[in-house]
């Protein structure tokens, strides 16, 4: 298990900031991705919320140099394994059942799966699992609950995504448990429509200058 942690941390610190992004059309995958590293969002997550999803993300695993494409909304073992064979480097999950992390298990691919509750958080950790996706973060209580949950489940690490944009995002990255944050305020959907990569890059360079 500690092979994954380490390998879905290198991904998770490589930024503030994982833009969490919804694409309708494929063609927009690549230049949106281009955009976004080229503002230094290197972690990509592309959610299985639409029918072109997964050809976006092997359109940006394939030809976008320096991304790290990973899938999220991923909701059992099918979705799971179309990811990984779409060159999905890590897989994001709003939640967390059995079928997911007996997939994970299965996996060279490592699950980012998502926790609500402290009874949740724990019962992550009974199964290896020490970082985790606090979802959906400003609905389920907020910077101030996830700072309440650092010391009683010390060691567990967090991403919180839900709500979060540029005017909240220093409330969690401030907490001692939290490794960066999912946000699609990045790439909004007017921006992406109007094709304005210059655009999306100077909200990329915004968000991850977070880091700081």
């Amino acid at each position: 298990m500690s092979t994954k942690t380490d390998k879905l941390l290198s991904v998770l610190k490589l930024q503030p900031v994982v833009p969490v992004l919804i694409i309708d059309d494929v063609a927009t995958a690549v230049p949106l991705a281009r955009a976004l590293v080229a503002g230094g969002l290197k972690a990509i997550e592309i959610t299985l919320r639409t029918p072109a999803a997964l050809d976006a993300l092997r359109a940006v695993a394939d030809q976008v140099e320096g991304a790290v494409a990973g899938a999220g909304t991923i909701l059992n073992a099918a979705q799971y394994e179309q990811a990984v064979k779409a060159g999905s480097q890590f897989i994001v999950s709003p939640g967390t059942t059995q079928e997911l992390i007996d997939a994970a298990n299965d996996s060279e691919i490592p699950l980012l799966p998502g926790a609500a509750t402290a009874s949740e958080v724990m019962g992550l950790r009974e199964e290896g699992y020490d970082v985790m996706k606090f979802f959906p973060a400003e609905q389920a209580g907020g910077a101030s609950y996830l700072k309440s949950l650092s010391s009683p489940l010390a060691g567990t690490l967090f991403c919180p995504t839900g709500g979060i944009s540029l005017s909240n995002a220093k409330d969690y990255l401030s907490l001692p448990n939290v490794v960066c944050v999912g946000g699609s305020w990045v790439a909004p959907k007017e921006l992406v429509a109007k094709g304005d990569w210059a655009g999306i890059t100077r909200l990329a360079a915004e968000a991850f200058a977070l880091k700081g």
